[in-house]
């Protein structure tokens, strides 16, 4: 094969720099040497490329070179093969015997995520990340991926003319047989692989049972593995097999967006994302490689080889993240989880006067119970218990009086934060489709007032509850519940900054967001495994209670589950974390505002009315003041961060909506304290 050179040109002070580091390497390469040396030989010369010498150890940063000075450094690599004939055999042979002894198709299957499920994903790559991996010389993918390191070497092969691959491809085939040949044997065993891979995915039972209702010889996945027949083997591909596998390709792409919309209905398990994801990105990488397959002359395909290897790098950085595998998979469950928390906080939000009403009602009831739970918690404290026994005593204290808030109707006004938050998403997402500034400003007036009412409630109950709580506790005991020094601890627990009062009240905070994590998890759990359904149906459980009450009781879960799930997680939050926190030598209590106006309320009945006019009430006060506001702020803040990302809001409509609320508070600032009149209901 006839090989044009280009003219010399002269060569400025930089170029001579280059050229004197790149004498020396071309000058040691040796196609006789093991092949372990010629492949290091080969990324040594890849790292000159890169502006670095040969040591490995920064090679990642080194591969941030701007990848027009890599094109350059590689014109200038060709040109001095061309004006060197003897390094330039020096170089071909060396490329040659490498190519020849290399193969496998480990390459073209890299980036695919594996088919064993997202945790044994999740722990490989953990793995990977910190244990060594064993080498393959002869393996074509380790070979690629010790030549390309990083996202910055797919963009410069996206970038790369492609007469410079092609005078490369010409000096490999300048001596006869190509070593290409192997690669392209290797290429159609993989597109083969990836074809049954995606055909054994797409027909199990769990995708079956999501898809359209259809025989198995009409199932995209199936007919998939029908056209790709033959396409290992050494015979021709014609374009018309080419168009045949595409036309599949494209059925099968058509299939995974009816089991996404089930999932949206029904539902959604990490391990059908993560089946559904291994099936896009296969079915992406069977497109790129059937062009290439069906190539009359595979040396015309070079921009398609280069637009491959450079998805190969990409894929091979992202193979290697763990962040990657976690944002593509858990996004769906996380919007799921957000949105099902959502609908369980639109019962948090008034409108008119009288559900403001009913929210103070509900809100001083939860202050009531709360009072409570405050003075059984120092019950199990006083019992010294067993750290662990402690523990659970605790938590289920919490979770009773969770649960029989719940029954009753009642609201603590910290659990609102992470459930309006999600709900105002889900209302920002549909605003921001329809433009509603108006609606939406609306909205949080509406949700603010709400939040500040239950606020309210429950502190402005809990107080008379401590205080008739102590009275008949003294009635009986003849002493108050607590005694001067348990008294003057609570006073010194609650200083705003002599105390963990502000740490322990921002990660209350965090306690009650992932408690409304846990609320919406076990409603997309039970509603992905339809168990009212199953309740509903159960022979045992309707010999038990009668098909009527069985079937109430499918209707009732529904309504109630992610209620449930949210007051059970955030009882053994609050009750479990400090108890593993003293086993771990860790900073873990718990500050929460309307518990601990009931402690500060009880240490008052103690002390007297005359300390409420000392420094340490007032700092206890204080404190109390700043419990809430990070309670409900902290819970707020990362709820409706989290439902933000989830349902992926723009910033710029963010940002006008903003300004839309700093003019309505402005004009009617009453509106976000108290609600108006005449209320226009959606």
């Amino acid at each position: 094969m006839s090989e044009t050179v280009p003219p010399r040109r002269a060569l400025n002070d930089l170029e001579r720099r280059w050229v004197k580091a790149l004498l020396p390497w071309l000058a040691s390469l040796d196609a006789s040497a093991p092949l372990v040396e010629r492949i290091d030989q080969l990324v040594a010369g890849m790292d000159w490329l890169r502006g670095g010498g040969r040591s490995q150890v920064h090679m990642a940063v080194r591969s941030a070179a701007k990848p027009f000075e890599l094109t350059r450094r590689l014109r200038l690599l060709l040109q001095t093969l061309d004006q060197e004939p003897t390094m330039k055999q020096r170089f071909v042979d060396l490329l040659r015997s490498v190519l020849l002894e290399v193969g496998g198709t480990t390459l073209f299957e890299t980036g695919l995520p594996n088919d064993r499920g997202f945790y044994k994903e999740t722990i490989d790559r953990v793995a990977r990340r910190f244990l060594p991996t064993p080498r393959d010389p002869r393996d074509l993918g380790e070979l690629v991926f010790r030549l390309f390191v990083s996202s910055n070497d797919a963009l410069w092969l996206r970038e790369l003319p492609a007469e410079l691959v092609e005078r490369l491809v010409a000096l490999i085939d300048s001596e006869g047989s190509s070593p290409l040949v192997k690669s392209v044997s290797a290429l159609r065993e993989a597109a083969a692989l990836i074809a049954m891979r995606v055909t054994g995915l797409g027909l199990t039972a769990e995708l079956r049972a999501r898809s359209e209702p259809t025989a198995l010889r009409e199932s995209p996945f199936y007919r998939l593995a029908r056209a790709c027949e033959g396409i290992a083997e050494a015979g021709p591909f014609a374009s018309e097999d080419a168009r045949a596998v595409s036309d599949r390709i494209a059925d099968c792409r058509g299939a995974v967006p009816v089991v996404l919309r089930h999932l949206e209905e029904f539902g959604v398990s990490v391990d059908v994302v993560y089946r559904v994801e291994v099936i896009q990105r296969s079915l992406d990488r069977l497109s790129a490689l059937i062009p290439l397959i069906a190539l009359d002359e595979p040396k015309t395909g070079t921009p398609l080889v280069l637009s491959l290897l450079a998805d190969l790098v990409d894929a091979r950085v992202r193979d290697r993240s763990l962040r990657d595998l976690l944002r593509n998979n858990l996004h769906l469950l996380a919007r799921k989880i957000i949105e099902r928390t959502g609908q369980t906080g639109e019962h948090y939000i008034t409108a008119t006067r009288r559900e403001y009403a009913r929210m103070l009602y509900s809100a001083g009831g939860g202050g009531v119970l709360t009072a409570i739970t405050c003075a059984m918690k120092y019950f199990i404290l006083w019992g010294h218990f067993p750290l662990f026994v402690e523990g659970a005593f605790a938590a289920s204290n919490y979770a009773l009086s969770f649960l029989v808030m719940q029954i009753l109707g009642f609201t603590l006004a910290t659990k609102q934060p992470s459930m309006t938050a999600a709900a105002l998403a889900g209302a920002l997402d549909n605003a921001s489709r329809d433009q509603s500034l108006d609606d939406m400003v609306t909205l949080i007036a509406r949700t603010t007032r709400s939040q500040l009412a239950a606020a309210a409630g429950n502190i402005l109950l809990v107080i008379p509850a401590a205080l008739l709580l102590d009275r008949g506790y003294r009635a009986l005991s003849g002493h108050h519940f607590f005694d001067s020094e348990i008294a003057t601890h609570t006073l010194q627990s609650t200083h705003p900054y002599r105390s963990g009062t502000i740490y322990f009240a921002a990660l209350t905070g965090v306690f009650l967001w992932l408690s409304s994590v846990g609320a919406g998890w076990l409603e997309n759990w039970a509603v992905y495994r339809r168990l009212p359904e199953a309740l509903t149906d159960s022979p045992a459980l309707r010999r038990l209670l009668g098909t009527p009450r069985a079937a109430a009781l499918g209707r009732w879960l529904p309504r109630n589950l992610s209620g449930i799930g949210g007051n059970i997680s955030l009882g053994f939050l609050m009750g479990m974390m400090p108890v593993f926190g003293k086993f771990l030598g860790l900073p873990l209590e718990v500050r929460h505002v309307t518990l601990s106006t009931g402690a500060l309320t009880l240490a008052m009945c103690s002390l007297g009315v005359s300390a409420l006019a000392q420094s340490p009430f007032i700092a206890a006060a204080v404190g109390i003041a700043i419990i809430g506001i990070l309670n409900f702020g902290v819970s707020f803040a990362l709820a409706l961060a989290v439902a933000l990302r989830a349902r992926a809001i723009d910033r710029p409509w963010r940002v006008r909506l903003l300004g839309a609320l700093f003019t309505r508070f402005k004009s009617h600032p009453l509106e976000f304290f108290f609600p108006p009149k005449t209320v226009a209901r959606d």
